[in-house]
């Protein structure tokens, strides 16, 4: 091969490299390094939004109501037990063992 043949093909080959070498430094740039949802644009760029109708809105509206009302109906009868508070005997018995607690750390604190 000629010298000037092979000095073209190196050149060419560094213009595509340099050409690599900036494309990946653009997309390394700070827009590459954003995190979480793409801008609305963006998302919406190649797809449409769905639309559903009134009609299955309704539908759909009352078969929530229907699952709903059939859920309350099933745990309505039984009624929940009261919560059992402490006792006042129990209650004044771990007051007192608090008021020891604090006097003592208090004595020594």
């Amino acid at each position: 091969m000629d010298l000037q043949n092979i000095l073209a093909e190196l050149r060419s080959q560094r213009a595509r490299i340099d050409h690599a070498i900036s494309a990946l430094e653009e997309s390394a740039g700070p827009s590459a390094r954003r995190r979480g949802r793409p801008p609305e644009a963006a998302a919406d760029a190649g797809r449409q939004r769905r639309h559903m109708s009134a009609a299955a809105r309704k539908r759909i509206s009352e078969a929530m109501k229907l699952r709903w009302a059939s859920r309350k109906s099933k745990s309505a009868p039984g009624k929940a037990k009261p919560h059992r508070g402490m006792s006042a005997a129990a209650r004044k018995k771990l007051s007192a063992l608090m008021k020891a607690r604090w006097a003592i750390r208090k004595k020594h604190g």
